[in-house]
């Protein structure tokens, strides 16, 4: 008998036990306009994450209220030129917004289709006027935080991205926020940047399409995206970025750079030649996707096709030292080719003939290794070992012995 009446209590405590919560809920929702903001908020701790409350609208309702009236506090004072928790007020209307966004959603799942429940227009109202405060939190939090510091930059994330989600929540469709709002995109950008650095793929895949058409910072949003697919194995995803970054933002060489190298991994080069000529075409002067086709030929060893597309890169852009380097690197790869079949019996009457054929290849060479170096002095990568090659061959020992110096480190 005594195992049955447990077993029955047993049975009824969790209805007890909802019933109080959902005493909790009717009484903080009778108090929120007059009740002791600390009681309040004891009460909106428990019905927030309590089964029995947690999913109704009328829980976040009031456990935004509250934060409402902290902001509010907060306000009062810095209007009445009293001392007043700036990080209080930053922080509560960040969760008055959040939880006004919980209950909108919630509360719309009760109504038939088309209608608006009864909390729109006050939440609206509310986040609205405290929008741009959500902005300055973000910055804040993120001008706060030192590299590695995860704490600051997921705060500064939340405040952006939760500006972001309001702009965009259908509960403002006929305010038609985006156009209207200038800063939009960047903050979604703002978003990304505080996510990226805490390693945030998911935040960066949900808002970084918010901001791939900014004309200043698109493109860095896009890179975003495209890292975040490639981190998550999206390989169909990550190209189809890079191929949308490309479109979008021709001016930034990541897309197109990071699209032939996959092309070239895959040794899928007539692919590759194609992309570079669709685009030669929207751009025919631009320096870089000349550098790349020729840069396509030479990893086809199609050596004198890539010496036109080097110099036509170079006559596009005079200063691209990336370009002369490559020129020298051809002449050289040239070089390294004819050698093997040059004739090596020095009593053989071709034998003078080859190598004054192969000596042109390094003769022509020089000039480019040179100004490469010319115009990049600190990048040793474009000319030191190209120069060390040519200088050796050429027989210029003075010169030669520097290089040599230089790579030995003496």
């Amino acid at each position: 008998m005594r195992k049955t009446i447990a077993f029955i209590l047993l049975l009824m405590l969790p209805f007890i036990f909802a019933f109080s919560q959902s005493d909790v809920l009717k009484q903080a929702k009778a108090t929120i306009k007059n009740g002791d903001v600390k009681e309040l908020q004891k009460m909106v701790d428990k019905i927030i994450v309590d089964p029995s409350t947690k999913d109704k609208a009328d829980t976040w309702y009031v456990a935004g209220r509250v934060q409402q009236r902290k902001a509010m506090e907060q306000m009062e004072k810095a209007y009445l030129r009293k001392p007043y928790d700036t990080l209080t007020l930053y922080n509560s209307i960040l969760y008055m917004c959040q939880y006004y966004l919980r209950c909108d959603s919630l509360a719309q799942l009760e109504m038939k289709p088309g209608k608006i429940n009864k909390y729109r227009k006050d939440n609206q109202r509310a986040m609205l006027a405290d929008k741009g405060n959500l902005l300055n939190g973000g910055i804040y939090y993120y001008n706060r935080a030192t590299e590695g510091d995860t704490l600051n930059l997921s705060l500064a994330r939340n405040f952006f991205g939760t500006y972001v989600d309001i702009t965009v929540n259908d509960m403002f469709s006929k305010e038609n926020l985006i156009p209207r709002d200038s800063v939009f995109s960047q903050v979604a950008y703002y978003t990304c940047l505080a996510a990226m650095r805490i390693g945030d793929n998911s935040s960066i895949l949900k808002y970084a399409p918010y901001a791939e058409d900014d004309a200043i910072v698109g493109q860095y949003a896009m890179e975003f995206l495209s890292q975040a697919h490639k981190q998550r194995g999206n390989q169909s995803l990550w190209i189809e970025t890079l191929k949308r970054g490309v479109e979008k933002h021709p001016q930034d060489d990541y897309f197109f750079a990071n699209l032939i190298d996959y092309y070239g991994s895959q040794n899928n080069y007539e692919e590759a030649l194609e992309f570079a000529n669709v685009m030669l075409a929207k751009s025919p002067d631009n320096y870089y996707y000349q550098f790349v086709k020729g840069f396509l030929y030479q990893n086809m060893r199609q050596y004198n096709d890539a010496l036109v597309y080097y110099r036509r890169s170079i006559q596009a852009n005079p200063d691209y030292a990336e370009a002369y380097s490559n020129v020298g690197l051809v002449y050289c790869l040239q070089a390294q080719e004819f050698s093997q079949e040059a004739v090596t019996d020095i009593k053989d009457p071709r034998y003078s003939i080859d190598q004054a054929h192969l000596k042109s290849f390094y003769e022509k060479a020089l000039p480019y290794y040179e100004k490469a170096r010319e115009l990049k002095p600190n990048e040793g990568s474009l000319w030191l070992n190209g120069l060390h090659r040519v200088y050796y061959n050429l027989n210029m020992g003075d010169k030669f012995n520097e290089i040599d110096a230089m790579i030995n480190g003496n």
